[in-house]
């Protein structure tokens, strides 16, 4: 559904939808809290003990893959397998120069090779539910009598979920404690002031973007821009990290400010493809930064800027290995 336009876009989403959140499964979200807080809270209890974490594979990575197995129904003992593959794919999916080296060549090879083994995985675990219904989305969808997807709609969405449902919210929550630690001040007020853990995830999603732009977008008209012409037809990139920093739109842009006013954000997009995942997330984020805060006690970067992905598109550090002098209860 994220490439595709109305009619076939809104048909697909709706079908999609209805088994994620209001009006036909209004409760799937809030349904979570208490399993995404007894996650977090297990996960944060395994790090007592330890003086140095790596917030991405000890914290930000495991709570998204846990929730989101659940909540579409895969084995969550798959997530070693699935996890590899999507690493690879992303690994392949380079717009950049470097795509043409060699090097790029044998990577997009390999991440095609693992984009082909997870739709297999995905059309299996299908094929198993059509069979035999079982627990979350993914066999709602399949076994829905309202309306029903054909086989490669549902193989496409169906990854599209698994991959978007987790991998996004990781980069969310490993940034959100990444921005804190750079910025004690705002660190410090978090920790005085919990509550302001809701607007604060909207300010972590505003300025460090998970997703940095989707190119998947073409002008359907001649279009006018600051006295440039975007013809018609042309492939239009659209930059969410960059309008998140827009200055005309947003007061001082490069600070951090937990209460900012009017911070109407594209971290998950807009219009109709505005990411219906997006409450989840923010719920997933409020819970185990807020606990974070809380109950570490003096965290400190070590490696500054962490080593990140190399991904144009999907943003985020591969391990943030931070010093703790310990895990409150």
């Amino acid at each position: 559904m994220i490439t595709s336009d109305p009619p076939e876009h809104d048909r697909v989403r709706r079908a999609t939808m209805r088994h994620f959140g209001p009006p036909h499964t209004s409760d799937l979200v809030s349904s979570q809290e208490e399993g995404i807080k007894r996650i977090v809270r297990d996960l944060l209890d395994k790090l007592k003990g330890k003086t140095r974490i790596d917030v991405v594979d000890e914290f930000a990575y495991l709570l998204p893959v846990s929730v989101i197995c659940r909540v579409l129904g895969v084995p969550e003992e798959d997530e070693k397998r699935f996890h590899n593959w999507i690493e690879v794919a992303l690994d392949g999916l380079d717009l950049g120069p470097e795509a043409t080296s060699e090097e790029g060549q044998h990577l997009a090879k390999l991440g095609h090779q693992a984009r082909q083994e997870l739709s297999t995985y995905m059309a299996e675990l299908l094929e198993r539910y059509a069979k035999q219904p079982g627990p979350g989305m993914l066999s709602a969808m399949v076994n829905s009598a309202d309306e029903r997807l054909s086989r490669g709609e549902l193989l496409s969405n169906a990854q599209l979920l698994l991959f978007a449902g987790h991998e996004t919210t990781v980069n969310l929550i490993a940034h959100s404690i990444l921005t804190l630690l750079r910025h004690p001040h705002v660190l410090e007020k978090l920790r005085r002031r919990p509550e302001l853990i809701v607007p604060g995830v909207e300010e972590f999603l505003r300025f460090e973007s998970s997703v940095q732009f989707w190119p998947t977008r073409t002008a359907l008209e001649n279009i006018e821009i600051a006295g440039t012409t975007i013809p018609k037809g042309a492939p239009i990139i659209v930059v969410y990290a960059s309008g998140n920093r827009d200055p005309s739109r947003f007061t001082n842009p490069d600070q951090v400010d937990l209460e900012r006013e009017h911070n109407e954000h594209l971290g998950y997009s807009g219009g109709i493809h505005l990411c219906f995942g997006g409450p989840l997330a923010r719920l997933e984020a409020q819970i185990a930064v807020g606990e974070f805060v809380r109950r570490v006690q003096n965290p400190r970067l070590l490696v500054d800027p962490p080593p990140y992905r190399h991904n144009q598109i999907f943003r985020g550090p591969r391990h943030v290995p931070v010093d703790i002098d310990g895990v409150r209860d």
